[in-house]
């Protein structure tokens, strides 16, 4: 049977945006309040109620979320804190901007998430805490990493970024560490456009992060809502060094529509993943392992090439999708292989060889649910195509 391209470009992650979230965002503009007010307050209450915490504070991206949640645990100059070369820079520059020193563990290779069994020996006097990162939405062995961190005591700080309803062992990100951090970027399983939020049950926690991010102003939201009114008071205190990484109202219109959807979204998410699954069961690539414990959100779906079965490199299978009409992404490039970590910290190629494998053998699939089955279907079968065409 000859095989024909899809007749139109297939994206890599386009966000689904419907009548819905147009009406809520109207509104949201003719309240007169755009920018951080009640929308994100009910959008906090939201997702950490989903996310199984007591407290959310929404911020303009989940860097941001980060980066409060490591102030608000005093790191600073001399402190290291654990993390995985397999991310996006943004699980490291946040820790290097609060003055402190980034630790890479290699990763796990069926999962792509950090090695809990080489945690321990990174651990040094100087290290204060633990950032695994969910990749592509399967949590990491979070039993071994908060015992590790308990043996030690370290602090927890999930970047969740691709995580948004996943669970491990029924039990949802948001209940597991001391703080996760999702994103609602475009790209997401659920979106803000920008933004990102910290999650925790710890009140104190929560606070001090809401109070970093306002500027480090003690109860800044209620005085930016009130100052203006009859009531208001036009004086303030600044308790603290903090940062402006506030989410706007606007954001937040869009994300409670996405949330109230969040049930179909991740039911697409799983039969796209399924089709997947099914349709390159005899091709030489490995589908993603789920692990046993993991309620996979789906946010990626990796697909490992068998390069040693296939003519083509990584590249040339990622150049050859797209001119038949289908984007895909590479995610990621292993942190240590950028020149400013190779220049300023002193690390090179075959550092972390697990990582590097990985980056180059994996091609990252659409799996948006506003493309529809019909596209997914043409995405597997032109994957089946040029993988079968490559094969030696």
């Amino acid at each position: 049977m000859s095989f024909t391209p899809a007749s139109a470009f297939i994206p890599f992650s386009p966000p689904q945006i419907g009548p819905e979230e147009e009406h809520e965002l109207l509104e949201a503009l003719r309240s007169g309040w755009i920018t951080t007010g009640p929308r994100v307050r009910a959008f906090e209450a939201a997702t950490a109620a989903m996310a199984g915490a007591t407290h959310g504070v929404a911020t303009f991206s989940c860097t941001d979320a980060m980066l409060v949640a490591l102030a608000a645990f005093g790191v600073g100059p001399g402190d290291e804190v654990i993390t995985t070369p397999y991310t996006f820079i943004s699980t490291a520059q946040v820790i290097l901007h609060r003055g402190a020193r980034p630790v890479f563990v290699d990763v796990d290779p069926r999962t792509f998430n950090i090695d809990p069994a080489r945690i321990e020996a990174a651990i040094t006097p100087r290290t204060r805490g633990i950032m695994p990162v969910h990749f592509a939405g399967q949590v990491c062995d979070m039993d071994a990493i908060l015992a590790i961190a308990r043996r030690h005591g370290l602090f927890v700080i999930e970047d969740a970024a691709h995580a948004f309803g996943a669970t491990h062992n029924g039990h949802p990100v948001g209940t597991l560490g001391d703080v996760a951090c999702f994103s609602f970027y475009a790209t997401k399983n659920i979106t803000t456009a920008e933004g990102g939020m910290a999650v925790t049950s710890d009140a104190d926690l929560a606070q001090r992060m809401r109070v970093l991010s306002m500027y480090g102003i003690s109860d800044a939201r209620e005085i930016w809502q009130k100052r203006y009114t009859r009531a208001g008071n036009i004086h303030y205190d600044v308790q603290e060094l903090g940062y402006k990484c506030n989410m706007t109202d606007l954001c937040a219109a869009l994300g409670l529509v996405q949330l109230r959807r969040m049930d179909a979204i991740a039911a697409a998410r799983r039969s796209y993943a399924a089709i997947y699954d099914e349709a390159f069961a005899d091709l030489p690539v490995t589908t993603p392992h789920v692990a046993p414990y993991a309620g996979h959100a789906w946010h990626l779906y990796p697909l490992l090439l068998d390069l040693d079965r296939i003519s083509l490199s990584r590249d040339e299978v990622v150049l050859r999708l797209k001119e038949c009409n289908v984007g895909t992404s590479v995610m990621f490039t292993p942190l240590h292989l950028f020149s400013y970590f190779q220049r300023e910290m002193g690390f090179n190629e075959g550092d972390f060889p697990v990582a590097e494998d990985l980056f180059s053998r994996v091609v990252c699939l659409p799996m948006s649910p506003a493309l529809g089955e019909e596209r997914i279907r043409k995405v597997a079968e032109t994957v089946a195509h040029v993988v079968t065409e490559g094969a030696r």
